[in-house]
């Protein structure tokens, strides 16, 4: 996918440790448990930069040496929501950085025949329209279930939604970035592209199975 093919709402997070991290995690050889820690790693360093524009205000504190007007984050503490399985893989970074925030989640999985997404679970705060809301899911491959799940928070009442990613197809891009245009995806690669069987080439495999030592 060209540069110049990107959608507006697409953001590439291509840092040098997140690269040289995602480099080992594609490795086949690389076993669950180090896989767990890159990723964990991975979602910190994401976590940063959607992050990046949360909005701020000031608050007056005392320092050892003098009061000050201090910045702070402005609001109610953000909402991050995992889909169901893999996501709790970058979830747990998430938190490393941001420990407040409300969690969320939706369980989907990915029906084998149409790849259409089948819901079994969602549980997500009652004030979810009054919070940012980061949705997250490692891989973004026909964009199917992830713009499911966005239309799904919608419904409950979100409104301010960034997705973060670990790896994109392009065929999932203009999915979600095409359904959601008012959503900011966050991703750390775009590979090639899908295959037959809806995986992300060269990507690195089932995310969950890698992550859990599944098959």
């Amino acid at each position: 996918m060209a540069q110049s093919d990107l959608p507006k709402n697409l953001f590439v997070v291509n840092h040098p440790l997140i690269l040289h991290k995602l480099t080992l995690m594609r490795d086949k050889s690389t076993p669950s448990a180090v896989f767990r820690q890159l990723l964990r790693e991975i979602s910190l360093l994401l976590a940063y930069e959607v992050a990046r524009d949360l909005p701020i205000t000031t608050q007056t504190i005392e320092t050892p040496l003098a009061e000050m007007e201090a910045p702070i984050l402005k609001g109610k503490k953000l909402v991050i929501v995992s889909i169901l399985r893999a996501g709790n893989g970058l979830l747990e970074g998430m938190l490393d950085l941001m420990p407040s925030a409300r969690i969320g989640h939706i369980g989907l999985y990915r029906d084998p025949e149409t790849l259409q997404p089948v819901e079994y679970y969602l549980k997500v705060p009652e004030d979810i329209s009054e919070r940012p809301v980061i949705v997250v899911d490692p891989m973004l491959a026909t964009g199917n279930s992830v713009s499911y799940a966005i239309k799904r928070l919608k419904e409950k009442g979100a409104k301010d939604i960034r997705l973060v990613c670990l790896l994109s197809a392009p065929e999932g891009i203009r999915q979600v970035c095409g359904a959601h245009p008012d959503v900011k995806v966050y991703t750390a690669a775009v590979d090639s592209h899908l295959n037959d069987h809806g995986y992300i080439v060269p990507g690195l495999g089932d995310a969950g199975d890698r992550m859990f030592g599944t098959k």
